[in-house]
């Protein structure tokens, strides 16, 4: 029933450009903080951007600042990450996440409760 489903993933070549879409269903996705992560195999999940409909704050990671954009369709209930100039260093299984609040960071992966499958995405030549 609660549900958050990734899409938009695929191979693409160092500065190209991808947009994932996080689709929710069960619950209406502008009553939470919804959060972007990102994980490597063997490595940490780290938080890609955040944002936040109640205080209209949006947060990105130092390393994706000004290549990556958060968007949002309220009538289709969807969030999009907009990945712009593609790095090797982007590969990973992106993730959306949701929470009805956050405490210290909402880049932070224990602020979350709600995940999707993930969708993978890979820079490469």
């Amino acid at each position: 029933q609660v549900q958050l489903v990734e899409s938009g993933g695929g191979l693409v070549q160092p500065g190209g450009s991808l947009r994932l879409s996080c689709t929710a269903s069960g619950f209406t996705l502008d009553y939470y903080v919804i959060g972007w992560f990102r994980q490597a195999p063997g490595k940490e999940r780290e938080g890609v951007s955040c944002t936040s409909s109640s205080d209209g704050s949006t947060y990105y990671a130092d390393s994706v600042k000004g290549r990556f954009t958060m968007s949002r369709d309220n009538a289709g209930n969807t969030e999009y990450l907009h990945m712009n100039s593609l790095k090797p260093e982007d590969t990973a299984t992106y993730y959306c996440a949701a929470t009805p609040w956050y405490g210290s960071s909402c880049l932070r992966a224990p602020e979350y409760d709600r995940w999707g499958q993930g969708t993978q995405v890979t820079v490469s030549s």
